[in-house]
């Protein structure tokens, strides 16, 4: 799947995706790197999504980085709990290359003028 979504990202121009294999992972690369906007899983090894969010959300350095949550728990307990914990948009699995990059675009970056 991380494989799908980066060649997505990639054929949309995204020039730099970083990924993770588990939330240990990912705690240790929001520590070193800084991102313009994060996918997550609710199921990741270690620590899941949504700890994750809650994590993201209580930093300086990343409470207002755009999450999106990619997931196959479709109960709408689990999207109102990713919500309220900060993720901007929940993206359910599976899904097509055009409506993962429909949710993405609006909170991309833009391209930036001198």
């Amino acid at each position: 799947m991380r494989a799908y979504v980066r060649a997505a990202l990639e054929a949309d121009g995204v020039t730099e995706v970083v990924e993770a294999g588990c939330g240990f992972d990912a705690l240790r690369l929001l520590a070193r790197e800084r991102f313009t906007l994060i996918l997550l899983d609710i199921n990741m090894p270690d620590v899941s999504g949504l700890e994750l969010v809650a994590f993201i959300r209580k930093g300086a350095a990343t409470r207002e980085v755009p999450v999106v949550m990619v997931t196959t728990e479709g109960r709408d307990t689990d999207r109102q709990r990713a919500l309220a914990l900060g993720a901007d948009r929940y993206v359910l699995k599976p899904f097509t290359h055009d409506a993962l990059l429909d949710a993405l675009r609006p909170l991309r970056p833009g391209p930036t003028t001198p």
